[in-house]
């Protein structure tokens, strides 16, 4: 593998019993960059993540980080070697105090004063954390919970972080926040993120390269720049269609009905 890229899928296939969920992946994530991977609900998009994080073992393929083979390895063993998992859905513990929750991502450490340090650095991103320090984090909002399951991922130090819908159920507002703190986090601490996301417009504004999954199978990928500017993308991601007026083009947002 290339020293430039962190992370490398090569013909991975996942399956839940003889439903095969993800069908010949192959995708790579550069060091430094924010990669995102694009597609509707059911497209495969989680078993990608939780293929990568060692949750659920390929039956085919392998999956390289920073040129080691990690295919189907233990998740405490990929966690150790430098990659935390965000998962969908946030999963914070729900009977344990918000700074009991960062301890917990940096089980793997013994670096105390690191350790220290981290919690002061995510506690400046998201100052809401250190005034609910105490509480429990079950008591938190869906957006507060977020903060907590990103800064959780961000205490074991990771160099490669995976990221599974930041923005599910959160308001737009929050969703903006997310990101801005995303994008800080790959520019000031250099970590690499691969983000999984049903947002496109905030997902292909925050990322440097994109794929987009279609029934378990990688479809399309480019430089973001360039997938915002595709038919496909504007008319099935970013809700856009095509109108033509006087022999030009021009792209307005769809009608949304609910």
């Amino acid at each position: 593998m290339s020293d430039d890229f962190m992370l490398q899928l090569l013909n991975v296939e996942s399956a839940y019993g003889p439903i095969r969920a993800i069908r010949g992946v192959s995708l790579k994530v550069r060091q430094g960059e924010i990669a995102t991977v694009l597609g509707s609900n059911g497209a495969g998009k989680t078993t990608i993540l939780k293929t990568i994080s060692g949750i659920i073992d390929p039956r085919k393929g392998s999956i390289e980080f920073r040129g080691r083979d990690i295919t189907a390895r233990d998740p405490a063993e990929i966690v150790q070697s430098g990659l935390s998992h965000v998962p969908e859905g946030r999963e914070v513990f729900p009977l344990l105090s918000v700074r009991d929750n960062l301890m917990m991502g940096a089980y793997t450490r013994h670096d105390r004063d690191g350790v220290a340090r981290d919690v002061e650095t995510v506690f400046g991103y998201f100052p809401i954390l250190r005034e609910r320090a105490a509480q429990d984090a079950g008591l938190l909002s869906g957006g507060q919970q977020q903060m907590l399951a990103i800064s959780r991922a961000l205490m074991a130090a990771p160099q490669l972080m995976l990221l599974d819908e930041p923005s599910l159920g959160l308001s737009p507002k929050l969703t903006r926040e997310i990101f801005e703190i995303v994008v800080r986090i790959n520019r000031e601490r250099g970590t690499t993120i691969l983000l999984v996301e049903q947002n496109a417009n905030m997902a292909l504004n925050a990322s440097d390269y994109g794929y987009v999954l279609e029934n378990g199978r990688i479809v399309m990928e480019d430089d973001c720049a360039r997938l915002r500017e595709k038919d496909d993308i504007k008319e099935f991601y970013l809700g856009m269609k095509e109108e033509g007026v006087r022999g030009e083009r021009r792209w307005k947002k769809k009608k949304t009905w609910r």
